[in-house]
């Protein structure tokens, strides 16, 4: 069917091909015909045929398979199966299925045909396992149990495991329904193995919700993985579903009850009622009701967190009552921690332990412990309620004679589980005795005592290792073990020496056994003082002449604890020489100093110490001291606390060195302490809690040469130097107006505070409370600093100075332990009388030196001085310019300059324009001093005189008084006499073109500036050939004639008319220094002209 479905869809392919090629109508019919023609065919042979063949099994041996009949096939048709294998015949049924063996692997040709009439076709199968699905049967529940207690399900069926082959693997699916309604709860999956034959399974399951709350069904189904089977498995039906239900009383039940929970669960609780629950709370916390059948409700705690000691109340509220639980939540016991066990006296087996993290739950529901041994088999139970949190716990096990090893298990357990530790103890190694009680010290001599100690216990079988703890005043603690034989319930001795006599000891014991587990606990301390002995050496013995010589002190240092054995009560000192031996009375302690009266001669001096038990040997010293004329005295600084001495090896001392030391500001004899060094040595390093740094110190090293000691090195010393306490006292011895000469004092020893390295000495200029001397150190320029290291100078001269000033002083001195205070002073320097008398001399010389020459220069230069600064100033009166006399108005012929008939001094005309030009006017000029202008018709022609001018403008601009809209302003012109020339005249053009041309007299005239700048060449031609002009500057002049114009709004420069030489003129006559004024010919005044003598001198 397939084949010819696949023909068909390729034909209908290439007949779309063709059609798409083709635009022909007769190829598109003729496709469509042969397609109908092959469904025809197609449709012919399908019809009457079985088909769909499916075959299942459900034990892997025999295979039930079922097959679709043909269409139009009747309930009777009768079918024959013939399968190809020979072994199996053919089969004639009446149905369309039929139950085969499980046909060998491999394929096999199924063939159904209808029988007797039945029309169609035969239809074959090809038929193998891989076609064949496994589907088992349903799984039968064979019972359902319920543990209402725990809420927990019990489910029990059978496997059929006998029908499939061994090993094979099953899968059962477990469905949980709840309430009547069936809500799934739980789908579970439970994985087993089959052995071949049939077997029970069980499965439990514990519900979140009390089983009394609701009703419970539990569904089963299988699914068979069997590794022998290569068909398609499925799962199988679903059995029969068993459910599990609580009959209620009449009582309100609220389940479940007094549960105990794990802290941080979820837990259900549910109200049983036959009426209706309003609310529910846990502890204050209301919670949602879940309704279940009936009036049943439930509530869900989430997370509950850690009860009470009396857990946590659940309460329902119904209409008419109230019903309710109590949960208890909290934690399954923890592993025990630090399980030991151990024995104090090998009679009993101690086991603590720390509990761990609390559980929260009390009384009953508490953890209970139990200790098993598993040698003998013996268990010992503890159980303690309202345990603190932090304390250990504790089991007694009483020990098995002959027994050393044990193996405890250590169970706790509680209602929400169990834990569990174990230990394995070889106890004879796990003993900690208990501490040793009854501790005595008895004297054995004066360095031994015996202790003794009771120590409980069973120890005859092993050896106790003890430890004594020796410990005295100022002195570190010594621990000494012991090993004594163990005995049972006794007391035990042991013997201490290599004590001192005459000390103070503190005893205490503690023990542990041989192989050393744990040491016991101190026993009480036990103080104890020893008996005294002899001392065991004479003092340190050392003397010195008094200041006089006269007498021999000596010293000697007490004697220390571990030397005296006792209480010191007396000293003996003798002195011996080889005539006789002198011995003194005894010195009580705590005396440690004897005076001797001796002369030079050699003596032996010896110091006894004495107790209550006897003597000392003697300490021995010479008095006789060793003269040595090369003694020089040394400086040294020390390290800190103390202060290193060296010196060479010298064969000759044969018994010992001694150094001592002193303050060197102590009187004689010098005497602080000494110190004794071996021949041997070549250093020492002397140190004393004496010292202290900035104080000086004598060091004396001595020799014993032949019983005497000679002093070897004189040094002094400081073991840190220090800055000085205070400054130099100084003060200035002279002064002059050059220099300072200052003189300071040495400073005390005591304020020194170390060798003197130098002084510094600071001046500056400086007025008292001016001077600005801070911060010496800085290095200020202006400030001069002399370093003076040469310590022996007590003087210093300062030079180069100035004189009458105010210097500011200040000296400092320093050691290598710092700069000193500083102390300072101000002194001025005298004034100097020398440079006074030079600086009054030399500007007198000075100036009479410059009056001489200034003389002499000016006597030279008189005449030039006269013309420049003084020149002769023409008298106006005799003025021949404007000289109006009265012989001019008669004509007098012996005045010949201006012959003016008639004479008219001024005329003024007013004029509309400005005119610049000059006017040449035929004008009779009138005097107006003449008296007879009657004769003036008698005058002759010759004295009409023509003159030529340019008048001086000046321009005044009238303001119109009656405001802006006035007309244009009126111009004012005065016109003066600027010349007077003779009577003859000369054409305007020749004026213009010569107008310098006559060299003569030119009145001082103040030239209109347009003027004077159209006329500059010629100027300078004029300047050339011009003779007198009036030493004035014409620029200057000033209108101080009262009959003069003057403009009343003008700014510009102020013009006179007339000349200067007029007598209403007031112009000063000398001409400024201007450089626009006109350069003279002559020696004018100049710097150079000053030294130059004129041609006329």
């Amino acid at each position: 069917v397939m084949d010819i479905y696949l023909r068909l869809k390729r034909l209908s392919w290439m007949v779309d091909n063709k059609r798409m090629r083709t635009a022909t109508n007769f190829q598109w019919l003729l496709s469509t015909v042969v397609l109908l023609y092959l469904m025809n065919r197609v449709n012919s042979q399908r019809k009457g045929t079985p088909h769909d063949l499916k075959c299942t099994t459900n034990n892997l041996q025999v295979w039930d398979c079922s097959w679709k009949a043909p269409p139009g096939a009747g309930r009777g048709t009768l079918y024959e199966l013939c399968i190809d294998s020979r072994s199996y015949p053919c089969y004639p049924l009446v149905r369309t299925n039929i139950e085969i063996p499980a046909l060998p692997p491999g394929n096999h040709e199924v063939t159904i045909s209808p029988q007797h009439g039945a029309g169609g076709f035969t239809s074959k199968f090809i038929l193998s396992e891989k076609n064949v699905s496994l589907i088992p049967a349903a799984p039968e529940i064979l019972s359902l149990s319920a543990d209402f207690s725990t809420s927990t399900i019990h489910v029990k069926w059978n496997d059929h495991g006998s029908v499939f082959p061994r090993h094979s693997n099953v899968i059962w699916e477990i469905k949980i329904l709840r309430k009547k309604s069936m809500e799934l709860v739980k789908l579970v999956t439970h994985n087993t193995t089959l052995n071949g034959k049939d077997a029970v399974r069980h499965w439990s399951w514990v519900s979140d919700m009390p089983l009394e709350c609701a009703i419970h069904y539990v569904g089963i189904r299988c699914y068979v993985d069997s590794l022998l089977f290569s068909g398609h498995k499925e799962w199988s039906e679903w059995s029969p579903v068993k459910n599990i239900s609580w009959t209620p009383d009449s009582q309100n039940k609220v389940f479940p009850q007094d549960k105990v929970i794990l802290v941080g669960s979820d837990i259900t609780f549910c109200c049983v009622s036959q009426e209706k629950v309003l609310s529910a709370q846990i502890g204050s916390t209301y919670c949602p009701l879940i309704h279940l059948d009936g009036e049943n409700v439930a509530i869900k705690i989430h997370n509950i967190s850690v009860s009470d000691s009396s857990g946590t109340n659940v309460v329902f509220m119904i209409e008419d009552n109230v019903c309710g639980t109590v949960v208890f939540a909290g934690y399954p016991p923890d592993t025990p921690q630090n399980l030991n066990c151990e024995t104090h006296d090998l009679k009993e087996i101690l086991c603590v332990w720390n509990p761990g993290r609390p559980t929260g739950l009390v009384g009953p529901r508490n953890t209970s412990y139990t200790l098993f041994e598993s040698f003998s088999g013996k268990s010992v139970r503890f159980r303690r309620a309202d345990v603190p949190t932090n304390e250990s716990y504790q089991l007694f096990f009483k020990m098995l004679p002959s027994q050393e090893i044990y193996n405890f298990t250590l169970v706790a357990r509680n209602p929400l589980g169990g834990s569990e530790s174990t230990i394995l103890v070889n106890i004879t190694e796990k003993v900690y005795p208990h501490t040793p009680t009854s501790f005595r010290v008895k004297d054995i001599n004066s360095t031994a005592v015996i202790l003794s100690w009771h120590l409980p216990g069973n120890f005859a079988k092993i050896n106790l290792l003890c430890q004594i703890e020796i410990s005295k005043i100022n002195s570190v603690q010594e621990l000494r073990n012991v090993t004594v034989k163990g005995v049972e319930n006794s007391s035990y001795l042991v013997a201490v020496g290599k004590l001192n006599p005459y000390t103070v000891y503190t005893f205490r014991i503690r023990c542990s056994t041989e192989t050393f587990w744990k040491w016991s606990k101190w026993s009480n301390k036990k103080q104890h003082l020893t008996t005294e002995a002899i001392p065991s050496k004479g003092p340190d013995t050392w003397r010195e002449w008094s200041s006089d010589g006269k007498n021999l002190i000596i010293y000697w240092k007490p004697l220390s604890v571990s030397e005296a054995n006792g209480k010191i009560l007396s000293y003996n000192v003798s002195c011996s020489s080889d005539e006789k031996t002198q011995s003194l009375s005894e010195i009580l302690d705590p005396q440690h100093k004897a005076e001797i009266q001796l002369d030079k001669n050699d003596y032996i001096i010896s110091v006894v110490a004495k107790n209550s038990v006897g003597s000392s040997p003697p300490s021995k010293i010479a008095s006789m001291e060793i003269p040595n004329d090369h003694l020089k005295t040394e400086q040294a600084v020390g390290m800190g606390r103390g202060i290193l001495l060296t010196w060479h090896y010298d064969p000759n001392m044969t018994c010992d060195y001694v150094i001592k030391w002193c303050n060197s500001s102590q009187s004689q004899p010098c005497l602080m302490d000494w110190r004794k060094v071996p021949s041997n040595s070549t250093e020492a390093l002397v140190e004393s809690d004496q010292f202290q740094p900035g104080i000086r110190y004598n060091f004396f090293l001595y020799g014993c040469k032949n019983q005497g000691y000679q002093l070897l090195r004189s040094i002094i010393g400081y073991t840190e130097e220090l800055a000085p306490v205070v400054a130099p006292d100084f003060s200035v011895e002279d002064t002059s107006a050059d220099s300072i000469l200052v003189k300071w004092e040495d400073i005390p020893v005591e304020e020194l505070r170390g060798f003197l390295r130098g002084y510094l000495f600071y001046f500056e200029k400086g007025e008292r409370d001016t001077s600005k001397m801070r911060d010496l150190e800085s290095g200020r320029s202006d400030i001069k600093v002399k370093n003076i290291t040469d310590i022996s100078q007590k003087t210093l001269r300062i030079a180069d100075l100035q004189g009458k000033t105010s210097y500011h002083l200040v000296l400092r001195a320093y050691t290598d332990g710092g700069m000193g205070p500083e102390k300072s002073m101000y002194v001025v320097t005298k004034e100097n009388s020398v440079g006074l008398i030079i600086a009054i001399l030399i500007p007198v010389a000075v100036a009479v030196i410059v009056g001489v020459v200034t003389s002499i220069l000016c006597y030279r230069k008189r005449e030039w001085i006269k013309e420049t600064f003084y020149p002769d100033i023409p008298n106006p009166e005799n003025c021949k310019a404007l000289q109006f006399q009265k012989s001019v108005c008669e004509g007098s012929s012996g005045l010949k300059t201006l012959e003016m008939n008639p004479c008219t001094p001024n005329n003024v005309e007013v004029l509309e324009t400005r005119s610049t030009l000059c006017k040449i006017e035929d004008t009779e000029i009138i005097s107006p001093v003449a008296e007879c202008p009657e004769e003036s018709s008698d005058a002759e022609p010759e004295n009409h005189v023509v003159v030529s001018y340019c008048p001086p403008i000046i321009e005044e601009e009238i303001p119109n008084p009656a405001g802006e809209d006035a007309g244009g302003a009126s111009q004012v012109v005065y016109i003066d006499v600027q010349s007077m020339y003779q009577p003859q005249t000369k054409p305007e053009d020749e004026l213009e073109r010569d107008p310098g041309g006559g060299a003569g007299y030119k009145p001082q005239m103040h030239l209109p500036i347009s003027a004077a700048v159209e006329d500059l060449a010629a100027e300078d031609d004029l300047d050339k050939t011009a003779g007198y002009r009036p030493q004035a500057n014409v620029n200057t002049w000033n209108l101080v004639s009262p009959d003069s114009p003057r403009s009343m709004d003008s700014n510009s420069e102020i013009v006179s008319f007339g000349s200067p030489c007029s007598i209403n003129s007031r112009q000063f006559l000398i001409p400024p220094k201007d450089e626009d004024s006109p350069k003279s010919n002559g020696g004018g005044w100049s710097f150079t002209n000053f030294f130059q003598n004129k041609p006329n001198d």
